[in-house]
């Protein structure tokens, strides 16, 4: 029972940041570690350095792999020199490099086949910034090391609402000029089929946001939405997907309509996440869906402003861990159905008999 286990990956994200603390406060609980076995990858001494600041318990095995992980135990794969210094609560290059050397060595050991899903820490997306990380974040980062050429779909969830992006870390003034028919069902495909196999949604119903205010009063404000967003969505239907709008944003999430439906497409990054993060702060896990590998994150940032102060919370990254374990069930059930299907029934005629054959 214990070899089958889900081992989690989990990359230490900036280390003056909170991400020691959630990770130290996630699996501080024996039941935490009765679910999965966690693998941090990031550097043993700077878990001690916070476990201290933060006055913690939580223990931790050293291993020199996921490979060695010990079930019912914190496990940690040292990936920084020993000599790299924590300043908790101030972003420097120092702890943008340490952050990477951790998101490097976990996809090495992710793409060996060493666990089976990653859970990230946030990072600075400032000070990750090198000759090897020049991603505006985690999501394009990982897309292109295991993404297998597929395309990540941003989606922000918890228990009662699911927000997507069509764009995600974009600057604002290049938002529309991004826009396109095709892009907008593609991303709709992607949350469709994420849906029913992550989420086990059987018939998802998917509304879509406007880009302009009141979704353009008819091309008045914009013309977006009947040149590009509505054709999208009359695609789709075409195709059997149950998808509605566009609806005007601010309305929609503002008067509760969003209850509705399974999941938002919003066009842009903080058109999507600010209503969400308003709702869910406490609950929020960022999914990057659409990738073979599994990827999940709490929905909050570094937080350097109480880094090192035993302020904050941990049920973001618990959240994203559980999020991880049910994702990595519903599709291995998805597999395990199509695997097998049922053999096709059909009357032989090759005599007079109607019996029923099986192929």
């Amino acid at each position: 029972m214990e070899q089958n286990k889900i081992k989690i990956g989990i990359t230490q994200g900036d280390i003056n940041g909170i991400g020691y603390e959630v990770i130290l406060k996630t699996f501080e609980t024996p039941e935490m570690l009765e679910l999965c076995t966690p693998i941090v990858y990031g550097s043993p001494k700077i878990m001690t350095y916070h476990r201290k600041a933060l006055e913690l318990e939580t223990s931790f095995t050293i291993i020199n792999s996921a490979a060695e992980a010990v079930h019912g135990r914190l496990n940690v794969v040292n990936c920084n020199d020993d000599e790299v210094k924590v300043e908790l609560g101030k972003p420097s290059r120092e702890s943008g490099k340490a952050a990477f050397e951790a998101l490097e060595c976990a996809m090495k050991e992710y793409k060996e086949g060493k666990f089976d899903v990653l859970v990230t820490a946030p990072i600075h997306k400032q000070m990750i910034q090198s000759e090897a990380f020049t991603f505006p974040g985690h999501t394009e980062y990982i897309e292109q090391s295991a993404g297998e050429g597929a395309k990540a779909l941003m989606i922000l969830a918890n228990e009662n609402l699911r927000v997507a992006l069509v764009t995600g870390h974009v600057p604002v003034a290049k938002i529309s000029s991004q826009l396109t028919q095709e892009l907008i069902q593609e991303k709709l495909t992607l949350f469709n089929t994420s849906l029913k196999n992550d989420f086990g949604i059987g018939a998802p119903r998917i509304a879509v946001l406007a880009l302009n205010p009141h979704a353009g009063d008819g091309g008045v404000i914009g013309t977006e939405e009947e040149t590009i967003i509505a054709p999208a969505i009359k695609a789709m239907r075409e195709q059997g997907m149950l998808c509605y709008g566009p609806f005007p944003a601010d309305g929609f999430m503002g008067n509760g309509t969003f209850s509705h439906f399974d999941g938002v497409l919003a066009m842009y990054h903080d058109q999507g996440l600010i209503p969400f993060k308003v709702m869910a702060m406490e609950n929020g896990v960022n999914f990057t869906a659409g990738l073979p590998i599994i990827r999940t994150s709490p929905d909050h940032g570094t937080a350097f402003d109480i880094a090192g102060k035993n302020k904050a919370s941990a049920d973001s990254f618990r959240q994203a861990v559980y999020m991880a374990i049910d994702i990595y069930r519903n599709r291995k059930r998805d597999a395990e159905a199509y695997q097998n299907p049922l053999r096709k029934l059909y009357f032989e005629k090759r005599d007079d008999s109607d019996k029923l054959k099986l192929d």
